[in-house]
């Protein structure tokens, strides 16, 4: 079963971040709640915890993965953003919503879209998804922890352990922000286009 370990939603423990931590860098899977339900999580350069938690969501390989960021410097160095999308980007972070836009060459490229080069990006606002992210150091390949034939994604993490404990390393406790998935919003094709209407306004981009 999954290492089970509940964390502090205002004010995350170091010490069990760092052991979290520690099992991302030992090269685990991990549940995680973020401010739009629960992640499920690897480090960005995980192929096998990839292929795991492709294998978990029963997606391909031209599902759009998510690096969530510590920050907005974080995630500038990761897609390429032209001035408005920066703007818009910018006005909508911290949140809960994935921006879909071309990986720079610090993105591993097994985790892009294999036509578009395309990642997904996104800075929650979370304090212990963001507790997690900076201790890392580094981003988190993640994918939101919808199951096979849902659409929302799961959102207690005793629910989680009971549904995947077997199939992931670590499931951290703790309460979610706001219910539904993350608002995805789309600038493949350069102008933004709401992919995913989920958690966050929206006003933003219509």
């Amino acid at each position: 079963m999954a290492y089970y370990v509940e964390i502090h939603p205002d004010n995350p423990q170091q010490r069990l971040v760092d052991k979290v931590v520690e099992h991302l860098l030992h090269g685990e899977v991990i549940a995680l709640p973020t401010d739009s339900g629960y992640a499920i999580a690897c480090t960005m350069a995980n192929k096998e915890g990839l292929e795991r938690i492709r294998t978990i969501r029963q997606v391909g390989a031209k599902h759009h993965f998510t690096l969530l960021c510590h920050n907005f410097a974080q995630l500038g160095q990761l897609v390429i953003l032209d001035n408005a999308e920066f703007r818009l980007l910018k006005a909508a972070t911290p949140g809960p919503y994935t921006f879909i836009l071309r990986g720079t060459k610090d993105v591993p490229r097994m985790t892009l879209h294999p036509k578009k080069n395309t990642i997904g990006v996104r800075i929650p606002d979370h304090a212990i998804c963001q507790a997690i992210v900076s201790s890392l150091g580094q981003p988190l390949l993640s994918s939101s922890l919808i199951m096979p034939g849902e659409t929302d994604p799961l959102t207690e993490g005793w629910i989680v352990n009971d549904v995947l404990g077997a199939a992931i390393d670590v499931v951290v406790e703790g309460p979610v922000g706001e219910e539904g998935p993350t608002t995805v919003i789309d600038f493949s094709d350069g102008e933004p286009v709401i992919a995913r209407e989920g958690a966050g306004d929206i006003s933003l981009f219509e």
